[in-house]
């Protein structure tokens, strides 16, 4: 008697035993699951490794600073025909750039970028930053990170002179507006005249030399580039006031704060020590008088 009911607590205890284990397996082995593993993948794919570099510090251990800007846009990047360099007051202050941040001007490349080109071209790492009469907006804020604001311009519009277009009122329904893809003047165009027919072109010198072969009738982005190609050709005028506020930054890959950082330091001290003012004076001067 005393021995089958001793058989019978050692079976019972055996079996909550086994029923503990199954407990301790089920919930302490959840970290090492497929489930445990699963969520840890859900990390943003953004996010940097530990002790991974940063464009800042891959700068600096190339030594050269990779910008884009335009080739295409006069004062402030222009490829010069004769000699093949680009010149203007983006490339001049992207060369400050590289010079503050590697001791040399000259420890620089730049590769052409459109407004269409630019961002793309930034997120695959081709450039290291954008300096091309780039509008700082909420929208771009969400896909770039932006220096403080280094040139301030608006949007106006081109006409050929003796024109009846005298400012953005007279664009109306039947005009043809020329413009640049990937633009915020194309936009800002449309919701000023929404009856106006809109042709995008993929970069300015398109979309002037459409405009001289009398394909539009007017075209439009910021008055700073307008008076490039009004150098370009003085059978053309900027006409109007500026319509919208353009202000420029200089972009760089999503995340990358410390070489935001050390930009915006980097232009404190071009317009402390007076070499923006030199930069901004030998490019842009005084506007043209309308």
């Amino acid at each position: 008697m005393i021995s089958k009911k001793w058989n019978f607590i050692v079976m019972l205890t055996a079996v909550f035993a086994l029923a503990g284990c199954a407990s301790t397996s089920s919930t302490g082995g959840a970290s090492s699951s497929p489930a445990g593993t699963a969520a840890a993948s859900t990390a943003p794919s953004s996010a940097k490794p530990a002790g991974g570099a940063s464009v800042l510090d891959e700068i600096k251990s190339r030594g050269k600073l990779v910008v884009g800007v335009k080739y295409d846009t006069k004062l402030f990047g222009l490829k010069n025909p004769t000699g093949g360099e680009v010149e203007g007051f983006d490339v001049d202050i992207a060369k400050a750039l590289a010079k503050d941040l590697l001791g040399d001007e000259k420890k620089i490349e730049l590769k052409e970028v459109t407004s269409k080109t630019r961002i793309p071209m930034l997120d695959n790492k081709e450039i290291d930053m954008i300096v091309a009469t780039m509008t700082i907006t909420d929208e771009r804020k969400k896909q770039v990170e932006f220096s403080d604001v280094y040139f301030k311009a608006g949007q106006s519009l081109l006409v050929k002179k003796g024109s009846p277009i005298k400012s953005v009122a007279d664009v109306k329904k039947g005009t043809k507006v020329l413009a640049v893809k990937g633009a915020t003047s194309v936009a800002n165009i449309k919701a000023k005249s929404p009856e106006a027919t809109v042709l995008e072109f993929d970069n300015y010198q398109d979309a002037f030399s459409a405009l001289k072969a009398g394909q539009g009738d007017t075209l439009t982005t910021d008055n700073a580039i307008l008076y490039g190609m009004m150098a370009q050709d003085p059978n053309f005028v900027v006409v109007g006031e500026p319509f919208t506020d353009e202000p420029y930054g200089i972009a760089m890959k999503k995340g990358e704060t410390a070489l935001q950082t050390a930009v915006n330091d980097s232009l404190k001290k071009l317009q402390s020590s007076g070499e923006y003012d030199k930069i901004y004076k030998k490019w842009i001067g005084e506007a043209p008088s309308k």
